[in-house]
């Protein structure tokens, strides 16, 4: 059987900061510049919940996008798996962002990327980020 990793997680950005509809315009132009998913999927447009381009009211304060997909054996990738997702942070507005990969081999690892000022605004210069390393999984004896 194939090595199988699921990556999902969430980047969360604030709605009450500036203008929201700027805010969810910018992030749903940066997640829709991905490539299509018949293409390589390192990240793809169709792993990702599109923001709408005007607040809905089901959001209290905090816009959600989510974002999944299952992966033959991406860890061995991992670092061209990073790159491409921070590239697309640097174009977006937002919060704070957490990936989860979880592997057959290694355990679940859990990545943070945290703005050291209020939010991260696209063309803003290199991200003021802190990214965190965690793993779980079973010891074997």
């Amino acid at each position: 059987m194939d090595q199988e990793s699921i990556v999902y997680g969430c980047i969360k950005d604030a709605t009450l900061q500036g203008s929201d509809t700027l805010r969810r315009s910018a992030n749903r132009n940066a997640m829709m510049s991905l490539p299509k998913a018949d293409e390589w999927p390192f990240l793809c447009q169709e792993m990702f919940s599109l923001p709408s381009k005007e607040g809905r009211g089901e959001n209290y304060q905090t816009d959600v996008m989510h974002f999944g997909a299952s992966y033959k054996a991406v860890e061995y990738e991992w670092d061209q798996w990073i790159n491409k997702f921070e590239e697309l942070l640097s174009q977006m507005y937002w919060v704070s962002a957490t990936v989860h990969l979880e592997t057959e081999l290694s355990g679940t690892h859990t990545f943070t990327w945290e703005s050291t000022a209020n939010s991260h605004e696209p063309g803003s210069g290199d991200m003021q980020v802190r990214c965190e390393w965690s793993h779980e999984g079973a010891l074997s004896f």
